[in-house]
């Protein structure tokens, strides 16, 4: 049964100035090597492949939709009947490929997208996970806040904006490249006339829809620049609001019971304040936008007829022809203006990739992570067992100098595998320093402790994390329930008083809502006596627990005779039953060093 960290300890040791910013090309190459070392690459490759043969096809359909223009509208205009009826005909089996087409591409797309996003996910978890990462994070100052958004939300938004942008970008290159020559080919002959002079402009349709393209992405960088901070800003937001709201509902009761209903509703109301004030400042952004981006869209009604009535006028082009050069120029003219269009997404996506690459850097930058101030040597001892040498806990994370903490009495203490130890101490000195210390939470102090191998040592706090999952698997965290049998469950079960749940081995419960306070340790003592460890570091874990529940949780680990025993705190029931040795802590301070 795993420990769970103490929570003073974690508020003490916020180390807020740490900064794990990156640079875009800092970010991508991140993503770029998680993506390349993903389970999930070869799949991602072949649907991308998959999806850049259809938009192959869909630019191609598209171009003989734009060709099929020119017989269409001149038919229309010679009121062919015939030939009208024929290219309707016609029209409905480039639609019918172009609506095909677009299923098959609208698929691809929700398929890469989950995809990437089961690679992703899977990426940051294990990053997560790994070693001492998740808890060292919490110490980390802003980035370790919340960091079920990122591997959650953010996560789910990168894999589908990056999908999502990745296909509109190629498709609007692709339609780019093929309608860009159907364009200068229609006006490669244009000339204007002023006076005497007439100016040849090769292509200038071309030249036209650059200029307009890009005076739209101008503007639109302009006044959309802030929404790439502003979206950073909101997740942030959004996360706290809904941690705060998870933390009020896990702690009805004893909010109930304290009267905090209106304390709680006043800061639930002020975290909701402080997203919807950030979300107007994105609602005024996204306004702004809009001027730009409808604005363009609106003109771009009548624009390329403008730009392609001379060449219509003076002869240079039939009613077919025009309506041709007016969807090629649209069609050149949206794939130029895609960063117009998506500016909004971009700036999310933007948002998104500095959230989770800095995020996963922060993660890979743990394990060379340095303490700050003084720390603790911790040693790896190959003779099973314990010991603690010149050992003093600082009262204050990250200390260069010792001020006041808490010291062993006791110099060159080595505990044996099998025996029995109460450490104990002057009222006053914190003995849980002792306990995070050593389980590597609390690094901050002098001296040595010397441990053996870190899956032989168990260590068990008061408020220990019971899983949300099957009874069986809870008796077993963290090993797997199938390493043991139907008999070695239900005799630790009835070893540690809790016989009655025999039957619902199977059940899954939040069985930290389900059991009161002392069956919750004893189903932890029954963890021990399954995991069989050579040493268990108790915290005071029997103090406000039942008489009678503390002589039979004494009894439980009095069965692991091999077991060292290592008991921080006061308990009469540990006392009397294994007639411990007793050490002793103290407060001290810088003087008596």
């Amino acid at each position: 049964m795993t420990v769970e960290e103490n929570g003073e300890g974690r508020s003490q040791a916020q180390d807020v100035g740490v900064s794990f910013e990156l640079s875009l090309r800092g970010q991508l190459r991140i993503m770029a090597n998680a993506f390349w070392q993903s389970e999930v690459r070869g799949r991602v490759v072949m649907q991308c492949i998959a999806l850049l043969a259809i938009i192959l096809l869909t630019a191609y359909a598209q171009i003989v939709l734009n060709e099929w223009n020119v017989p269409f509208y001149n038919a229309i205009e010679r009121r062919d009947v015939a030939e009208f009826l024929r290219q309707l005909q016609i029209f409905l089996v480039i639609a019918g490929s172009l609506l095909l087409l677009n299923v098959c591409q609208t698929w691809l797309n929700q398929m890469a997208a989950l995809s990437m996003r089961e690679g992703l996910t899977n990426d940051l978890v294990n990053e997560w996970l790994k070693g001492r990462r998740a808890l060292k994070l919490t110490t980390s100052g802003v980035i370790g806040v919340n960091p079920d958004q990122r591997l959650h939300e953010d996560a789910r938004n990168l894999s589908e904006l990056t999908t999502s942008l990745s296909i509109g970008l190629v498709q609007s290159s692709i339609i780019l490249a093929s309608f860009i020559g159907v364009l200068w080919n229609l006006s490669t002959d244009f000339a204007i006339t002023l006076g005497d002079q007439r100016i040849a402009i090769p292509g200038y349709m071309v030249w036209a829809s650059f200029l307009y393209a890009a005076i739209a992405s101008l503007l639109s960088r302009v006044v959309g620049r802030r929404l790439v901070g502003l979206n950073a800003e909101r997740y942030s937001r959004e996360a706290e609001l809904r941690f705060l709201l998870m933390r009020t509902s896990e702690n009805l009761a004893p909010i109930n019971l304290a009267r905090g209903e209106e304390r709680e509703r006043r800061r639930i109301l002020r975290g909701v304040r402080s997203v919807l004030s950030v979300i107007r400042q994105l609602a005024t952004a996204h306004t702004n936008l809009t001027w730009v981006s409808a604005g363009f869209g609106w003109l771009s009604q009548v624009a390329p007829i403008i730009i392609a009535a001379p060449v219509y006028f003076t002869g240079g082009l039939t009613f077919g022809g025009l309506m041709m050069a007016v969807g090629a120029f649209n069609q050149v003219n949206l794939a130029l203006r895609w960063y117009v269009i998506n500016f909004g997404q971009i700036a999310d996506w933007r948002a998104m990739l500095g959230r989770v690459s800095t995020f996963r850097h922060a993660l890979q930058e743990m394990d060379a992570k340095k303490v700050s101030g003084m720390t603790i040597d911790y040693a790896r001892r190959e003779d099973e067992t314990i010991s603690f040498d010149g050992l003093v806990m600082c009262l204050k994370a990250g200390a260069e100098h010792f001020e006041t903490g808490v010291r062993m009495q006791e110099q060159g203490v080595v505990i044996a595998r099998g025996e029995r130890v109460m450490i104990n101490g002057d009222p006053g000195s914190n003995r849980h320093l002792l306990f995070n210390a050593m389980a590597g939470h609390w690094p901050w102090g002098k001296g040595e402790i010397g441990l053996p191998q870190a899956d032989t040592v168990m260590f068990m706090s008061p408020n220990g994390y019971i899983a949300n999952a099957a009874l069986q698997e809870v008796l077993t965290y963290p090993l797997s329930p199938e390493l043991f049998s139907k008999e070695e469950l239900v005799s630790a079960l009835e070893r540690a008083g809790l016989a009655r749940l025999k039957p619902i081995l199977d059940t899954t419960a939040r069985w930290d809502k389900v059991l009161d306070f002392d069956d919750q340790m004893k189903l932890r003592f029954a963890n021990c006596l399954l995991q069989k460890p050579d040493f268990i570091v108790f915290d005071d874990v029997l103090e406000g627990l039942e008489a009678e529940t503390q002589v039979r949780l004494a009894g439980v680990v009095e069965d692991l005779a091999d077991c060292g025993l290592i008991y921080i705190g006061r308990s009469q029931v540990f006392l009397e039953t294994f007639a411990p040795r007793v050490l002793h802590l103290e407060q001290v301070r810088h003087a008596g060093v």
